[in-house]
């Protein structure tokens, strides 16, 4: 339990920080977390350098198809990031507290924003495959159940005991996110909604689906949560995006069924328009 606790320890972090540093001229303020299928944002990345997780000693490292597993940092916009492409799950056996090394490691190099972007299942009906939500606010149902990357010791060089979380998605960047799709014609398909983190790896029941409807979710995936409580406990500014790609089964006994395949084949679809809104936001926002 000792080693255990040693690894999500502020030096361990403050070391796996400074040894990304020593590999790029850049400081990043700016991090950005790519999820299924979404990872080709890091092509329009100038000047960059990229580590793979697996040579980040620490890193949680996913098995997931669409998750690349580098971090990539150089400039977007004008302005110097850090993309995370792809991200580790606690479906895959990480616990809570392992998903929040890379985004503290982030925070001690020097970021003061965090992008999250994930690929998500449609609950509110009036969705359609394809949209993008933008993140109002979340329901941590895992942590109903304790599964919580702040769980345990609390370390105030990471930040406080009890962190509010009523305004965890910055209004100012939602608010330019949204005028920016006016202006590019993107109204049709972007929302702004409330997200849940389901554990995983399975897909929801149909009876599960209409209980995230009833509490007010408007799209569900296995991920992103646990990140924004890490990086709103370190005092970042966090902006969301969700694509959603495919409907979760609310009807009882239809044919269709949920899979990761179509994940991956909308994120392909809509890559260019989600590529197109993420970049200009980066260009328009003060860092």
């Amino acid at each position: 339990m000792a080693d255990i606790a040693k690894e999500y320890m502020y030096e361990n972090i403050e070391r796996i920080a400074n040894g990304i540093l020593a590999q790029t001229k850049h400081r990043p303020k700016l991090g950005i977390i790519c999820g299924s299928g979404l990872g080709a944002l890091a092509d329009k990345v100038e000047d960059r350098t990229v580590i793979n997780y697996a040579d980040i000693t620490g890193f949680p490292i996913s098995t997931v198809p669409g998750h690349e597993g580098k971090l990539v940092i150089g400039k977007l916009g004008g302005k110097a990031v850090v993309l995370m492409q792809g991200r580790a799950h606690c479906y895959e056996g990480h616990p809570p507290q392992k998903i929040a090394i890379p985004v503290r490691t982030m925070k001690l190099m020097g970021v003061e924003t965090l992008f999250v972007t994930n690929a998500a299942g449609g609950i509110n009906r009036d969705y359609k495959v394809g949209d993008i939500m933008i993140m109002k606010d979340h329901i941590n149902l895992a942590g109903f159940a304790g599964i919580n990357p702040l769980v345990g010791n609390n370390d105030d060089k990471f930040g406080p005991r009890f962190p509010p979380m009523s305004n965890a998605y910055d209004r100012k960047l939602r608010d330019l996110a949204k005028s920016i799709a006016k202006e590019k014609g993107f109204e049709p398909f972007v929302r702004e909604g409330v997200y849940c983190m389901m554990v995983g790896p399975n897909f929801e029941t149909v009876t599960e689906a209409r209980f995230l409807n009833i509490i007010g979710v408007d799209a569900t995936g296995m991920s992103t949560v646990q990140e924004v409580l890490v990086a709103r406990h370190a005092g970042m500014r966090v902006f969301g995006m969700s694509l959603i790609t495919n409907m979760v089964i609310s009807e009882y006994d239809v044919e269709s069924v949920a899979n990761h395949a179509e994940v991956l084949e909308t994120g392909k679809a809509r890559s260019k328009d989600l590529q197109t809104l993420v970049s200009t936001l980066v260009e328009r926002m003060d860092l």
